[in-house]
C-alpha cells in the first residue's frame, strides 16, 4: 500500500483518562484541520481504549473521551487507522469501536510515519 505525503500523522498513544495526553494530540489535531492540513491519525497501545464504545466517565466526574473522538472525521481527518497488533493484544475487535478506522500493520505504521511531514506522538 503507498501512503501519500501528508502534513501530520498524529499517534495516539495512552488511554483515554488518567492524563491529558490524548485530549492535547486530539486537540493538536483538530487545530491543524481548521488550517486544511492533511492528516492520518493513528490508535495504537492503550490508545484503543479511546475508540470503546459505550464509555461513560461520570463515576470519574470527567467527560467521555469517547464522544470528542467522534469530531475527528466532522472536522476533515478521514485518514483514521488502528494498529492490527494493538487490538489484537488488548483482544478488542472492530465493532467495538466507535470509528471504523483501516487496520494497518507494523510496516504500513512505518509508511505513514515515512510519508508525513511532522509525526506528533502523545
Amino acid at each position: 500500500m503507498n501512503y501519500q505525503l501528508t502534513h501530520f500523522t498524529f499517534l495516539a498513544r495512552t488511554a483515554p483518562y488518567g492524563t491529558n495526553r490524548c485530549n492535547l494530540l486530539l486537540d493538536i489535531a483538530l487545530a491543524s484541520s481548521v488550517f486544511e492540513q492533511k492528516s492520518n491519525y493513528v490508535f495504537m497501545d492503550d490508545a484503543i481504549y479511546q475508540l470503546l464504545r459505550n464509555q461513560n466517565a461520570d463515576h470519574i466526574h470527567t467527560k467521555t473521551f469517547g464522544k470528542a473522538i467522534e469530531t475527528l472525521k466532522l472536522y476533515g481527518i478521514n485518514n483514521i487507522y488502528v494498529l492490527e497488533k494493538s487490538l489484537t493484544e488488548r483482544s478488542v475487535s472492530l465493532d467495538q469501536l466507535v470509528l471504523n478506522p483501516e487496520i494497518i500493520n507494523q510496516q504500513q505504521l512505518q509508511e505513514l510515519v515515512r510519508n508525513s511531514q511532522n509525526v506528533i506522538s502523545l
